[in-house]
């Protein structure tokens, strides 16, 4: 930005902020809305206080005490026990302005709630300094702030749809500022904010928690106590498997690692110092870091969650609550915009997109799972708002695709447990670190006798016992030249750790069938049994037990599973081969937390959206008996050379069935005897026997004596 501009936005900024402190002493309206634009004004004083510092280097002489008070205040509004009363509840603000007798009491409430939500939503902006982004906030709050005071002048108040039309107009106009700001954070490393926080601050002192402005609680705090305890060996260990894994992932693809020039860390608050060693692993691979943090505005969110760095979530209820808040300006013209904007901004950082080598992700698991409180009082899509937000993800991933290009980049995922697991937690992430560097040899011999077994077959058979109802087939990819080519891929622990497991796109045509799961945790949500039916490989029809209402029931998995869409495909078909995964699980009574990382290596699991090979079906990839894997597309995303938009979802979400709820999983060759891989929750196909050493104690532990 250049000077004249700066002085610009210091301008702005400064009048904004005068009327601010205006408005904070002003009493020109009565209940409800004088403590709503209390609450609003409070916190923009406080962030940019908290702004303000930043600039001018001054967090350097606030003590942790002092964070740790401005953490908790900044954060206690949305607080479970306090949420209830806040601003950002629908179940509070709606019926509050009914009670009032504010004229289109829900629509109203609907947008200052989204106007206070995304006032939140600076948090992260103000420490990192970010003037022109809280600048134009702060200049919508003084606009729909005047709004009413002059509505008030009148004795009446604006109507719903001029304070919608504000919103709107923001959204549109401001989005040529923050998604540029967004895509340069997620492939500059110049925008290192985060990374100087993890390499250059005392790691040893807890007050680097704080710094980043993300919400702390004892959890992050225990982790980076913990983590302080460890020997750097072990540390180095737990760095290197990551980094180690992100490098294989290319060699074994046959991809340019040497040609990229940045890889992006994904982690959570309090793993600073493993995260320390992979910067400085990556450094010796020729790769910057890249840490970002996830998304806190309605334009650059997520619908899969949080995506990026973050520290403790609040309330789980609040995210879930304003995960539709787009709805309220979403339209044609908008998301015509958007794109624009997108694919404008990514020209602009090309070379930065074009080199970018793709996410190392630290993932972590311990928290109980949620069962979200669906509220009729919240923003939800309309029929008409849910196709353009999915249309709109469809031309975006096109477009990222273009410039950090699909078959050039590649990715890893690891996960560790925070003390939220309980009171066994330092020996579950002893034990975790272990199922992370198990040998990957042996399980790729193991695995290679379950594919040698698969590829003979037409389909493949599951079927549950019990209360699991699963009953289904999954058609597979004929083989035309056995010697050569193979229908499964051999996974040990390069870009999925741990390991193992095998895994194919299934052929849609001939998969049919219930998958069921009697409780399982995807994307942070809990879900009871779990049924999916499937006919010609697509979802038919779905339904959960998380509610009453079985109509809600639907919606939810909708919402979450099917992220919109009306149907979606088997995209992956797997077998996992971790049973000391499983074991670790059972041992500590903690299966219901493992994250679908390590949960979709202790059973087969199905993907609902794209296949594992999305974006780069045309690259060649061979097991190490050298074998070309030839399974890595369906019908839908053969798609992609033809009409793009209709080849990817843009989704990929793993639902896995533990051993002990599956009767067989059995290959069935054309015309042939069934070969059974799994049959009453143990292995059965010679080979692999070895699996069935941590079952078989597990079992034996379990009879009386």
């Amino acid at each position: 930005m250049d000077t004249a501009s700066m002085e610009l936005i210091d301008e702005r900024y400064a009048l904004a902020m005068d009327r601010i402190k205006e408005a904070a002493s002003e009493e020109a309206f009565g209940q409800p809305l004088q403590p709503f634009f209390g609450v609003c004004t409070d916190l923009l004083i406080l962030l940019a206080a908290i702004l303000e510092r930043a600039l001018s280097g001054g967090i350097s002489s606030v003590s942790k005490e002092e964070l740790a008070a401005e953490n908790h205040r900044l954060y206690a509004d949305i607080l479970p026990e306090n949420y209830g009363k806040s601003f950002a509840d629908p179940d509070y603000i709606v019926p509050l302005f009914e009670k009032a007798g504010i004229p289109d009491a829900e629509e109203m409430a609907h947008l200052l709630s989204f106007l206070y939500t995304e006032l939140r939503g600076l948090i992260g902006y103000a420490y990192e300094g970010r003037k022109e982004i809280f600048t134009i906030f702060a200049e919508l709050f003084i606009q729909i702030h005047t709004m009413f005071t002059l509505a008030a002048d009148e004795d009446c108040l604006p109507s719903a749809e001029s304070v919608r039309s504000a919103i709107y107009w923001f959204e549109s106009d401001c989005c040529d500022i923050i998604t540029p700001c967004r895509i340069g954070d997620t492939v500059d490393p110049s925008n290192d904010f985060l990374r100087r926080i993890v390499c250059s601050e005392d790691l040893d002192d807890d007050r680097y928690l704080y710094l980043s402005g993300e919400y702390v609680t004892d959890d992050e705090i225990r982790c980076a106590h913990f983590l302080r305890s460890l020997p750097d060996e072990e540390i180095q260990l737990m760095a290197d498997t990551f980094t180690e894994g992100y490098r294989i992932g290319f060699v074994k693809a046959g991809k340019p690692i040497d040609e990229k020039k940045s890889a992006n860390i994904r982690y959570c608050l309090g793993f600073e110092r493993v995260v320390r060693a992979a910067v400085a692993n990556f450094e010796k691979m020729g790769l910057q870091s890249v840490i970002y943090r996830a998304g806190s505005l309605s334009l650059t969110k997520s619908s899969k969650g949080r995506i990026g760095f973050y520290g403790a979530i609040p309330n789980r209820q609040y995210d879930y609550d304003h995960k539709d808040d787009e709805a309220l300006y979403f339209d044609a013209p908008f998301v015509t915009r958007k794109l624009e904007v997108l694919e404008g901004a990514y020209l602009e950082r090309r070379s930065f997109a074009n080199t970018h080598a793709g996410p190392a992700v630290m993932e972590v698991f311990g928290e109980e799972p949620f069962s979200p409180k669906a509220k009729e009082t919240a923003v939800r899509h309309s029929e008409r708002t849910q196709k353009l937000s999915v249309d709109y993800s469809a031309k975006a991933s096109e477009i990222v695709n273009r410039y950090i290009i699909g078959e050039e980049r590649s990715f890893t995922i690891i996960a560790f447990p925070t003390p939220a697991i309980g009171a066994d937690y330092e020996d579950i992430f002893a034990d975790t670190v272990k199922l992370n560097t198990l040998p990957y040899k042996k399980y790729e011999d193991i695995q290679q006798h379950i594919i040698d077994a698969l590829d003979t077959a037409d389909y493949v058979e599951i079927k549950g016992k019990g209360e699991n109802v699963t009953d289904i087939r999954v058609a597979l990819r004929p083989l035309f030249d056995p010697a050569a080519e193979t229908k499964f891929e051999n996974c040990v622990s390069d870009v999925n750790i741990p390991v193992g497991e095998v895994f194919t796109s299934p052929v849609l045509s001939g998969t049919e069938g219930v998958l069921n799961v009697t409780r399982v945790y995807l994307n942070g949500l809990l879900y009871e049994d779990l049924k999916l039916t499937f006919a010609e490989g697509m979802i038919s029809d779905y339904s959960c037990s998380n509610y009453d209402d079985m109509d809600k029931g639907r919606k939810y998995i909708k919402d979450n599973v099917l992220f919109g869409h009306v149907s979606l495909p088997i995209g992956e078909f797997a077998i996992g081969t971790n049973t000391t995964a499983y074991r670790m699980g059972r041992d500590y009574g903690i299966e219901r937390l493992l994250p679908i990382l390590i949960a979709e290596k202790t059973g087969p699991h199905f993907a609902v959206g794209d296949t594992c090979y999305s974006h780069e079906e045309d690259v060649k990839v061979y097991n190490p008996d050298s074998k070309e894997i030839i399974a890595k597309e369906n019908e839908v995303s053969a798609k992609r050379k033809t009409d793009a938009g209709s080849a990817y979802f843009q989704c990929h979400t793993d639902i896995t069935i533990p051993y002990d709820e599956l009767a067989y999983i059995r290959a069935v060759p054309k015309g042939g005897e069934p070969i059974y891989i799994i049959k009453d929750g143990m292995f059965a196909l010679s080979g692999t026997e070895e699996l069935n050493g941590p079952l078989i104690d597990m079992k034996n532990l379990q009879e009386p004596h």
